[in-house]
């Protein structure tokens, strides 16, 4: 998308300013629409201040879900697909949807097909999104297409929350619980030190070990910092990697009792996505390229390969899932079902449906047990500390007294 400065006239007289468009056609076309009569038109070089820096797709999954509804709304009301793209850049909330919608006005205004023009926005767009929105052009059911991501979306956000809400709250309480015995060493257990040398005498184990602790955590506190910012940097660094994610994600899924959730989760993922682009009669050759990029788990995409290939060679999608013990009996048995009567977004559909459900049950009885073991952790913390003080305290005053 480019901005081009224009000089001409309309019925008001002369007429100047700029526009945004895909060309120099597009933007003479949009121009003649308005009632413009161009005489000169230039594109304006892109410098580092007009360029558009995006670090994210900036579209929240309930913006875009709130977009998928209204837009299926418009069209089956009868509202062309320009004006529809048109009222909707008009009303929604995020500007990077919003200038991606303007941009495919154009795109649809010059002829171009909905799914050719939204596959120029990469970041809002996935390509789940264009290749459903293209069968459903082909098959003349936008609409329902349109209410069909509107599902998928909904449901992948629901998941997606159930799973961080699951992990989010150990994690967040980890996080105090550091955080508070740092402040206890660093800031508490030294202020008892000399008062302790002074006194002299042997002193217990435990205070021993916590005297150690504070006095390693004041010299090398640096060393920490660093080795947490390293962690992550690793972390980050693998997960970028195909051959080191596999093994991070096989890491994942082997974590005792959280490897459950995510590897349920994962699953609904995949049956999902594939669910509704064999419903959009999206070719199952390219649907399993699209779950590939979709399922977010090198060990799950590398057995999706596997069938991608197992169905070129003409055998069954499920040959590679049951030897594999990232899926359980029921995914392969109810994908076979569904292959053999012919309704397999049906089954696939059944399967998702199963292990959503799942995933909100699990998360939610986790939730549950892992309150009260963090906080018997978080005191265990706290009270060792207290007591390393304490006990030699109580010796102080009894030799005082």
């Amino acid at each position: 998308m480019a901005r081009f400065k224009f000089s001409g006239r309309d019925l008001k007289g002369k007429k100047t300013g700029s526009i945004n468009a895909g060309s120099k056609r597009d933007a003479l076309l949009q121009l003649k629409e308005k009632g413009v009569k161009v005489t000169e038109i230039n594109e304006v070089p892109e410098t580092l201040l007009t360029k558009d820096i995006q670090l994210g797709s900036g579209v929240k999954s309930q913006q875009f879900v709130i977009f998928l509804r209204q837009f299926a709304t418009l069209i089956r009301a009868g509202v062309s697909l320009v004006d529809s793209t048109s009222i909707l850049a008009a009303q929604t909330e995020s500007k990077a949807l919003k200038k991606a919608l303007l941009d495919v006005e154009v795109d649809l205004r010059s002829g171009r097909p909905l799914s050719e023009a939204a596959a120029k926005h990469k970041r809002i767009f996935s390509n789940m999104f264009i290749n459903m929105v293209r069968a459903g052009e082909a098959g003349g059911r936008i609409d329902e297409t349109l209410d069909r991501l509107a599902v998928y979306y909904e449901k992948q956000h629901d998941t997606k929350q159930k799973v961080i809400s699951a992990l989010m709250y150990p994690a967040v309480l980890s996080v105090v619980a550091v955080g508070v015995v740092i402040f206890l060493l660093v800031s508490v257990v030294p202020t008892f030190v000399d008062m302790f040398n002074d006194f002299g005498g042997e002193l217990p184990v435990i205070t021993k070990f916590v005297m150690n602790a504070s006095a390693f955590m004041q010299a090398y506190w640096w060393l920490i910092l660093i080795l947490a910012i390293g962690l992550v940097a690793a972390i980050m660094v693998i997960r970028n990697q195909q051959k080191s994610r596999y093994y991070f994600d096989y890491a994942l899924l082997r974590i005792p009792i959280f490897g459950k959730v995510l590897q349920k989760a994962v699953i609904a993922r995949m049956t999902r996505t594939l669910s509704s682009l064999f419903a959009s009669s999206v070719p199952i050759l390219e649907s399993m390229r699209i779950v590939e990029n979709v399922v977010d788990n090198e060990v799950i995409a590398r057995v999706i390969r596997e069938s991608h290939d197992s169905l070129e060679q003409g055998q069954s999608l499920t040959v590679p899932m049951k030897t594999h013990w990232v899926f359980p009996p029921l995914v392969s048995q109810m994908i076979a079902i569904g292959e053999e009567s012919g309704a397999l977004d049906e089954m696939l559909s059944k399967v998702a449906d199963f292990y959503e459900k799942e995933v909100e049950t699990t998360t939610e009885r986790l939730k549950s047990l892992i309150e009260p073991v963090m906080i018997i952790i978080l005191a265990a913390l706290v009270g060792t500390i207290v007591l390393s003080i304490m006990i030699p305290m109580f010796k102080i005053y009894q030799y005082v007294g």
